[in-house]
């Protein structure tokens, strides 16, 4: 019934979970008469720490309609082929997580199985060189995927490393042109109905009041509604992932711009390195138990690649997950529902994921019980899995060379975890799962890069005669070589596209 439809949305916030919110809800639903206002204080600042994306945030552009080499250019954005991880199994390590496969299955045989023959054998299993897009980003090369799915050219995917804070501000022009509402003001108190405590309203401190049927909370942290208002609860996730504050500040570029995204191991932490077009960007992720902000600060200007632009930034936060992304008539997205170190990228794909799943399971006003629980356990999902994923990096290791790495070596790992790595180390068999960003490729790369070799493979492996097999692979790694030789620069693909000079 019309009595029952959701007519009015608010979102609480701004910044790139606010903007992405607004812009996913008026492209899919504005047609339908939902009226859409967002309320944003220009004096409290948004995180912006990331800058760096996963594949899946192109395809959100493309249902909004945007134009790639528009957003880009607005961004200031480099293309992304995946993440280098620097002396994460050992110090000494250099491993890339590519957005592609690597090599191809044989007579229906996963890849890797036969890379794990091999290494029983004494041959060289260095899974870069069998990766197109791994060997496009060590030569610093590029181009759009091939449209053939039959041509090697198109084996891969890409993402973009962008100015956060120019993404939220290109997101908040492409809705205001569309109708969406924009309040600037600072709320002062959350109302509550007193038959259901539902959230009825919210007052600002100009003295007027915004209701609406539902709230969405984008306001960082401090889950101003979905916490303080409601009180849904927090899962503290720092006895998996013991970092706790991260110091960023961007410097000036030192040679060409680079298609993939660094972080680097240190004796504390990890600190990452993204190229954008008119700048990199730096920070240390840290523990405060095995490190000074200053210490932390200073280690991270140190490795700065070139001229600093902008003074050291702390920000402080806990790991971790709301108890419900969903309660009553609020839905949290961005910082208000979780937190997890930005060390896969993976910010900006869990808004996209609770934006999409919200839109795809857009309630009625009484919001059932039923379509919450299933919202949150999806975004239970999600949220573990991307935790399992990260610890992975810091659990597949043999460092031990400082107290902060022994405590990780000693801590207790969540059962989904070990389940997955004893499970790979015993037959090279992966967990599959429909929900999650990082499929087979992903655990591939951070296993074998950082040291962990299965002890068997799949027997049907063996049917490929062994003196064959170093010809089969062979075979591959010429292919990739030749398909990157005929790939652009990543720079000079940069100025024809997208340039933002």
């Amino acid at each position: 019934m019309d009595s029952d439809r959701v007519k009015s949305v608010v979102i609480v916030g701004g910044g790139t979970a606010g903007w992405m919110t607004a812009a996913g809800l008026c492209a899919t639903l504005q047609s339908q008469g939902l009226s859409i206002t967002l309320i944003e204080s220009a004096a409290i600042g948004t995180v912006g720490v990331g800058e760096a994306t996963l594949p899946h945030i192109r395809f959100f552009n493309q249902r909004l309609g945007i134009d790639e080499a528009e957003l880009m250019k607005a961004t200031k954005a480099t293309f992304k082929l995946g993440i280098e991880f620097k002396d994460w199994g050992k110090i000494g390590d250099s491993y890339i997580h590519p957005f592609g496969n690597f090599g191809e299955d044989i007579a229906r045989v996963g890849f890797h199985h036969f890379v794990s023959r091999a290494a029983q054998q004494g041959l060289d299993i260095h899974m870069d060189k069998w990766s197109l897009p791994v060997m496009a980003a060590r030569h610093g090369k590029f181009q759009l995927p091939h449209p053939d799915p039959n041509n090697i050219l198109s084996s891969f995917g890409f993402a973009y490393q962008f100015d956060a804070s120019l993404y939220a501000k290109f997101l908040r022009s492409f809705c205001e042109k569309r109708g969406i509402k924009r309040i600037e003001g600072r709320i002062t108190d959350v109302n509550l109905r007193s038959e259901d405590g539902f959230i009825s309203s919210v007052d600002l401190e100009n003295g007027s009041s915004i209701e609406a049927d539902i709230f969405i909370d984008c306001s960082g942290f401090r889950g101003l509604l979905i916490e303080q208002a409601l009180e849904t609860g927090y899962k503290d996730w720092t006895n998996f992932l013991p970092c706790d504050r991260a110091v960023t500040a961007a410097c000036e570029h030192e040679g060409p711009s680079l298609p993939y995204t660094t972080a680097t191991a240190k004796s504390a932490g990890w600190q990452w390195r993204i190229p954008l077009q008119h700048r990199t960007g730096n920070g240390y992720v840290y523990c405060s138990d095995h490190i000074s902000d200053d210490e932390a600060a200073a280690s991270m200007l140190a490795d700065l690649e070139g001229e600093q632009r902008t003074e050291p930034k702390t920000l402080r936060f806990k790991t971790g997950q709301r108890n419900k992304s969903w309660h009553k008539n609020c839905i949290a997205i961005g910082l208000s529902g979780g937190f997890l170190e930005p060390l896969e990228s993976t910010g900006i794909f869990l808004i996209q994921e609770a934006i999409t799943n919200f839109i795809e399971m857009f309630p009625t006003k009484d919001c059932p019980q039923i379509d919450q629980d299933e919202y949150n356990r999806i975004m239970d999902l999600n949220f573990e899995r991307v935790r399992d994923f990260l610890l992975l990096h810091y659990v597949a290791t043999t460092r031990d060379d400082s107290p902060f790495w022994r405590h990780i070596r000693d801590m207790d790992l969540p059962e989904s975890l070990t389940y997955k790595m004893e499970l790979f180390k015993s037959s090279g068999r992966i967990v599959s799962y429909e929900l999650g960003a990082f499929k087979d490729p992903s655990w591939l790369a951070v296993y074998y890069g950082q040291g962990i070799i299965p002890r068997a493979y799949d027997p049907v492996a063996d049917h490929i005669p062994l003196e064959s097999l170093p010809q089969q692979l062979g075979k591959m790694e010429h292919e990739v070589a030749q398909a990157v030789a005929s790939m652009s620069r990543h720079d000079d693909y940069i100025r024809r596209y997208c340039n933002a000079a």
